[in-house]
């Protein structure tokens, strides 16, 4: 004789005749969720990774800068010329008293993947030297720029 099972499930408040599922109000419900908090969290950090840029930059630039001051002292002068920071990585025909590498590990670019420029003497240091990076938008010039002078230090 074949039993009917229905007469001896236990009724319970996880057990159902029905099978239980999200419904497609709840899972939108969810999605406007998730929507909002994006809205909200998304602007906060989207702004975070250039700022990041222009803080290594300048973090750079100042690497650059006490391993020019160290070669100036080791030499007695800085490194001339466009292509002067080569001199904190090789040591030239003039460095007698280089004592480098003064960079461990190469001539880095820019955050943006661009070349530091260096002018010695410099246009706005003129007892020194320039050095800087263009910046995001990758113009010489421009208001963006990352100097060793003026108002963005």
């Amino acid at each position: 004789m074949k039993t009917d099972t229905k007469f001896f499930r236990k009724k319970g408040p996880f057990t159902s005749s029905r099978r239980r599922g999200f419904t497609l109000i709840e899972m939108l419900l969810v999605l406007v969720i998730l929507g909002t908090l994006a809205a909200i969290v998304i602007p906060k950090f989207a702004g975070r990774s250039e700022q990041a840029r222009i803080t290594a930059a300048e973090t750079q630039i100042s690497n650059f800068e006490t391993a020019l001051d160290a070669f100036e002292v080791d030499n007695g002068y800085y490194p001339k010329g466009d292509n002067g920071l080569n001199e904190l990585v090789e040591q030239s025909d003039q460095a007698k008293n280089w004592k480098g590498p003064y960079l461990k590990h190469g001539i880095p670019n820019d955050p943006w993947g661009n070349a530091y420029l260096y002018e010695c003497p410099g246009t706005n240091n003129t007892s020194s030297y320039d050095i800087y990076s263009m910046g995001p938008d990758g113009r010489k010039g421009t208001d963006d720029d990352i100097t060793n002078w003026g108002t963005n230090k």
